[in-house]
């Protein structure tokens, strides 16, 4: 049994912790009401987007390399987006999960696979098992918050990458954003362009309403471009991949917020019932002490 001052000194312990943890639950859950803004004001702009491409996409024969792709399907490069920050519960083991599951999925196929990471966690959670097919890291771009210029960056490689004949598919892995509590490991094609009929399906959450308020809905009349369509699939398909990067990394950083949320907020209530259960335990460790320093004292007086 654990003496007295064993017990006191967990029982302080357990305290610090306690506040700790109260500390980063509220700095996640100010941090999360932000970020949420952010996704609900920037998933429109990427639903708009794809349905935009999806119309120009019918209206003719396109030709671009990111539109058809290589014309093989060989080496799939997977871009993975995770957290640059720990204590977030499953958050970052659920995606690493899915990853090498796909990973190990798509290489029973014969094909080769390449991995982006963006995120410490990305790198710390898939080195062990995937090192070897890690081609590129960035970390700290979430810091203090995802900016497009970072998510802008990443597009770039992945275009020069591209060109280079380095990899035939590319697929992006992160986690969307649907609540609280519900952050859904979710991977969508990017090269070659892999345009869903509907849009609301490709994204985390009811964006239905988002998209129709600004103007994204799917557009089921016909429209002349200028110059023509094939000149601004051109211009805009480039474009589309660091609009969906920054999407990625909005709802990832959206989603690890409420985790860290949920999980220090289990931390705290478990760290409370610690406390108590160790408490009692001090309350009887403390009476078993004083009952024996009576005893012990009722004896001696006796023995005099």
């Amino acid at each position: 049994m654990a003496s007295v001052k064993d017990l006191k000194s967990s029982i302080r312990s357990v305290q610090s912790t306690k506040r700790i943890t109260a500390a980063m639950k509220m700095v996640a859950a100010a941090k999360l009401k932000r970020a949420t803004d952010t996704v609900k004001h920037a998933r429109p702009y990427a639903a708009a987007m794809g349905a935009m491409l999806s119309n120009l996409a019918s209206g003719c024969v396109s030709t671009h390399p990111l539109m058809v792709g290589s014309g093989s399907d060989t080496v799939h490069l997977f871009v993975v987006v995770a957290s640059d920050r720990g204590l977030c519960g499953g958050f970052n083991g659920n995606l690493a999960r899915k990853i090498i599951a796909d990973v190990l999925d798509t290489e029973s196929q014969g094909k080769t696979v390449k991995l982006m990471l963006v995120g410490r966690k990305a790198v710390s959670t898939l080195r062990t098992a995937m090192g070897d097919r890690i081609v590129q890291v960035y970390e700290d771009l979430n810091k203090p918050s995802p900016e497009y210029a970072h998510a802008d960056m990443v597009a770039q490689d992945i275009l020069t990458r591209f060109d280079n004949g380095e990899f035939d598919v590319c697929s992006l892995y992160s986690n969307v954003f649907v609540n609280a509590l519900t952050q859904t490991p979710t991977a969508s094609q990017l090269i070659p362009l892999s345009v869903s009929a509907d849009i609301s399906e490709d994204v985390g959450g009811d964006i239905s309403h988002d998209i129709s308020e600004y103007g994204g809905e799917k557009p089921s009349a016909l429209y002349e471009y200028e110059p023509s369509e094939q000149a601004i699939l051109n211009a805009v398909l480039p474009k589309n991949i660091g609009v969906q990067m920054f999407s990625a990394m909005l709802e990832s950083f959206a989603g690890e917020q409420a985790a860290r949320m949920t999980a220090m907020d289990n931390a705290t209530n478990n760290a409370s019932d610690l406390i108590n259960n160790l408490r009692i335990e001090y309350n009887r460790t403390r009476q078993a002490q004083i009952t024996n320093e009576l005893i012990e004292i009722i004896s001696g007086a006796e023995a005099l």
